[in-house]
């Protein structure tokens, strides 16, 4: 079982949602968490409740969509001198748009935020990664398994997320992975999700009002990395179509193109 006293660990989107919740689980095993995300306000109010669970926290604006930004934010890693153990990546963005309705600037900017960004902070910090053998954990989705209504450039990010990570870890035996596969869970992904034109839909969908709670996801989740899981699904009812998606494909397909896409 992995350890985490007096580690470092650092996470993308950590100023919210799951990110939020997986950097108080770090810090409640006395692991250092250096926090990334676009709002400085957010990532500060995660900084100072993560001190006061006793651990050092530091938190830097980032923007994963922009490679500069990535560039500058391994810049500060080094220079500051941060030895990384862990990195955990959660920022992301979603979709509610059919495929067809959807224009390909969304496509991409789910690519980028989704994978591109994760991959490009990976490579950036190869040489520690080499060097220490950092445990990379990366929040896929159910809709990295199986596609779904409404989601198609998510489904697509997702998707390609487990070809990277799962192919890394079979590259490298020092760099470990463990990817997170959620159901429902309720943060404000739905509330943030693009339309087709690329803008915020501001609506939360009643599925994830009703989603797993937020917290239970990240103590799950971090019980799966100290276990050096390689994949961990986590959430409610709703994660039955997992197995229903690789043992009763017809059945997966019927509740797919039934069920409330919302």
């Amino acid at each position: 079982m992995l350890k985490f006293k007096n580690k470092t660990v650092l996470i993308t989107g950590g100023g919210s949602g799951i990110g939020e919740a997986m950097a108080y689980q770090y810090a409640k095993k006395g692991c250092n968490v250096i926090l990334t995300g676009r709002r400085i306000e957010t990532l500060e109010k995660v900084q100072k409740n993560c001190i006061d669970l006793g651990v050092k926290a530091w938190c830097k604006t980032v923007d994963v969509e922009k490679p500069e930004s990535i560039d500058e934010l391994v810049a500060w890693v080094k220079a500051e001198g941060h030895l990384l153990d862990f990195l955990f990546l959660n920022a992301g963005i979603s979709q509610r748009a059919l495929t067809l309705e959807t224009d390909i600037s969304v496509d991409r900017r789910l690519m980028e935020v989704n994978y591109f960004g994760g991959i490009y902070l990976v490579k950036a910090l190869k040489d520690m990664f080499l060097e220490r053998g950092v445990h990379i954990g990366v929040v896929s989705s159910v809709s990295g398994v199986f596609g779904f209504p409404v989601r198609s450039a998510y489904c697509a990010s997702k998707h390609a997320i487990h070809g990277f990570y799962e192919t890394i870890a079979l590259e490298y035996p020092q760099i470990k992975t463990t990817i997170i596969i959620p159901g429902r869970i309720h943060t404000d992904v739905s509330k943030n999700a693009l339309d087709g034109n690329g803008k915020a839909t501001g609506v939360m969908d009643p599925g994830q009002a009703n989603g797993y709670d937020v917290n239970k996801c990240a103590k799950v989740a971090i019980r799966a990395i100290a276990h050096c899981r390689h994949q961990k699904v986590i959430g409610g009812f709703d994660t039955i179509m997992v197995p229903f998606y690789k043992y009763i494909p017809c059945l997966f397909r019927l509740i797919a193109r039934n069920v409330s896409a919302r």
